[in-house]
């Protein structure tokens, strides 16, 4: 079973995500800040993460930017799923080593468990 790590401030939308991700046959942790995610991160090592970038505590730029400069964990992928939707945004988050950067109001929870699936198969 894949483990799926969503880092998301929003609680009705983590719930959300994680009862429809459980649903789909994955393992899912939970973190409602930067920190706290970056934190389960580092000592579970999931198959991948669910990111958002506006959070308490650490922002997702930051969390992501520490998972990459971190040799147990540069090599796991992140997407970025997140409500900021600036060009500036997309590209820092990108070079900064996501997989992929979703934007929640463009995507059905659908689309979201298809790229999800892509990734992992990678």
């Amino acid at each position: 079973m894949k483990t799926i790590l969503l880092i998301e401030d929003e609680a009705t939308l983590q719930k959300t995500m994680g009862d429809i991700l459980g649903a789909a046959g994955y393992k899912v942790l939970q973190a409602l800040d930067g920190e706290a995610g970056l934190r389960l991160a580092l000592s579970e090592k999931p198959d991948l993460i669910l990111l958002d970038l506006i959070m308490p505590r650490k922002t997702g730029f930051d969390v992501l930017t520490e998972l990459k400069q971190n040799l147990a964990t540069k090599n796991l992928p992140v997407i970025v799923l997140t409500n900021l939707e600036t060009v500036d945004s997309v590209e820092k988050a990108l070079a900064a080593g996501a997989v992929t950067y979703l934007v929640k109001a463009n995507y059905s929870l659908q689309d979201i468990l298809d790229k999800i699936e892509q990734t992992l198969k990678l």
